[in-house]
Order: structure tokens, then sequence, then C-alpha cells
């Protein structure tokens, strides 16, 4: 009898090994109803469950992705990428997927490409996939040099490789989505997540993908913007994930400056029996600005401590 039941038990491990995975994509979007049809199409082929989230567009982008099969999930209004994929991976959750999906609804990711990007986490060598682009010669040349300099901010590594941290095109695994969150509502989002992956511990491959801007609007948003809000995301990021580190250095950068305007102010008095305004004033500001930074470094680790000790 022990025999028996030690065999139905193994059996019955062996059965859940073999269980199918559920996959399921979720492609954020935002007036894409000129590309959304096509792309849902490409991607039914590859994966169990759609979502699309309709971040509050105007046109019939919900309606669409309603008629061609796929779960739609609208926001009242374009609150941003963040919110999108926020939403993505809380449905995620709630049907219990296996494997997430994520991919843009304006056409430049190829959906029949989805096979190898889920393959790592499929093998077990992956918790997070990125699609990279970077042997992909389409695009403007400003915006490759730009998409690397972002990655080098956000300076998440595969190897001696940084990630292409701004690609949208990737696959999470069941275990990364219950360590990561996205808290950004902007573009910055991407690189957010990537940084609370690595934190966590989570295995990052990539994966070549091509990309394609012929016929699809590639941002929302001005190129620089889009640069800004990756980067001020980045900052925010670290600046909480290490205050000391990042709060510190800025005080001690103000008060190196506060030093060297404080000695000419006094060298000046001595030669000359006066105070230079202009001298002394930059010095006292920039010591103020050291203190409060330095101040806000020590609160802020303070509170960060604490909330990961009740956690």
């Amino acid at each position: 009898m022990h025999e028996t039941g030690e065999a139905e038990t193994l059996t019955g491990i062996a059965e859940q090994e073999k269980k199918p995975k559920l996959t399921v994509a979720a492609i954020p979007a935002y007036n894409e109803e000129q590309t959304i049809a096509k792309v849902l199409i490409h991607t039914s082929k590859h994966v169990d469950k759609i979502l699309v989230v309709d971040d509050g567009s105007t046109d019939d982008t919900g309606l669409i992705a309603e008629r061609l099969g796929a779960t739609a999930v609208r926001h009242d209004q374009n609150l941003g990428k963040g919110a999108a994929l926020r939403s993505s991976i809380k449905w995620a959750k709630h049907i219990d997927a296996d494997i997430l999906i994520t991919l843009d609804a304006d056409g430049q990711h190829n959906p029949d490409e989805i096979p190898n990007v889920i393959a790592p986490i499929l093998t077990g060598e992956a918790d997070v996939v990125v699609g990279s682009r970077r042997h992909s010669k389409n695009g403007p040349a400003y915006r490759r040099f730009g998409g690397r300099l972002l990655d080098r901010a956000t300076d998440v590594r595969v190897g001696e490789s940084v990630v292409d941290a701004q690609s949208g095109f990737r696959a999470y695994s069941r275990r990364s989505l219950d360590r990561i969150s996205a808290g950004e509502y902007g573009m910055g989002v991407d690189s957010e997540i990537l940084m609370k992956a690595r934190d966590a511990g989570l295995r990052i491959v990539e994966v070549p993908v091509t990309v394609s801007y012929s016929g699809s609007r590639t941002s929302k948003h001005n190129p620089v913007y889009h640069a800004f809000d990756v980067f001020f995301s980045v900052v925010k990021y670290v600046s909480i994930r290490h205050p000391l580190l990042f709060y510190g250095g800025f005080s001690a950068v103000m008060f190196a400056i506060a030093l060297v305007f404080g000695f000419q102010t006094l060298d000046l008095y001595s030669k000359w029996g006066r105070v230079v305004t202009n001298l002394a004033l930059i010095s006292i500001a920039t010591g103020i600005l050291g203190f409060l930074s330095l101040f806000t470094g020590v609160i802020l680790f303070t509170l960060i401590t604490v909330i990961r000790t009740r956690e």
C-alpha cells in the first residue's frame, strides 16, 4: 500500500509537470485602432488569452479588441504606460497565468516572435525575458543613441551587456509577477520593472527581436520628454532604494562647493577688508542645500528601514 501511494504521488507530480502553462499576452493601447486588429490576430496564434488595456482611447481601439475576442480593460482617461502595465500584471495574476507577454499595440513588435521570447522561461533559464532591439538598424539614429544612454542610466546587465531597458516586448514568469510591481505611471516603468527584477534576484535574459517603425507612431510623446521621463524615473528609484548614497552624495558635492566659495570669501575679506556678497551667498546657499539633502537622506533611510522591518 505504501509503495502504491508513493507511485500515485510521483504520477501526480509528473502530470503537473506536463501540464501546459497558461500563456497570456497584455497589450497596452492608446488610440491604436489602425493597428490593433493585426497585432491581435497574430498574437492569438501564440497565447491562450489576450488582454488589451485601453488607456483612455478616444477611438475604437477597445471595441475592436472586444470584437476580436480579447479581454478589454478601459481606463477612463489616459493614465500612461505604467498604469497600463499595472493593470496587465494584476490581470495576469488574477487568472493565475504562468507566463505574461507584453508587447506594443502599434505594430512595431512582431507577435510571431513570441515563441522565441518565452523560450528561456519554458526551459527554466529566466524569470524575465527582454526582446532586445539592438541588432535592428530600423528607426532614427537619435532614438538608438538616446536609448543606449537610458540603458546605461538603468544599468541592468546580462553578463557584460546592458539590457535594452526601453523595450516593451517582454515575457514574465509567474515567479517574477509575484515579486515585481509597476509604480511609475509614465514611460519610465520599463526601466523601473527591470531594476526591481534585478534587485529581487530574478534571472533576466535578452533575446534578439526585430522592430518595425514603418507606419507606426513610435511614441505618443516628444522624444525629449520621453528621455527625461525615463531618466527621472531612474533617479527617483535610485534615491528611494539607496537614500543615504544618493542624498549623501549630493550633500557632499554641496558642502564641497560651499567650502570653496567660503574660503574664497574669507581670503578676499582678509585682502580687501570687505565681503564679496555673491561669493558669500553661494557658499551659504550650497551649505544649506547640503544640510537639507543630508537630513532628507537620513529621514528617508530611517523610514525605509522601518517599513522593511515590518514587512
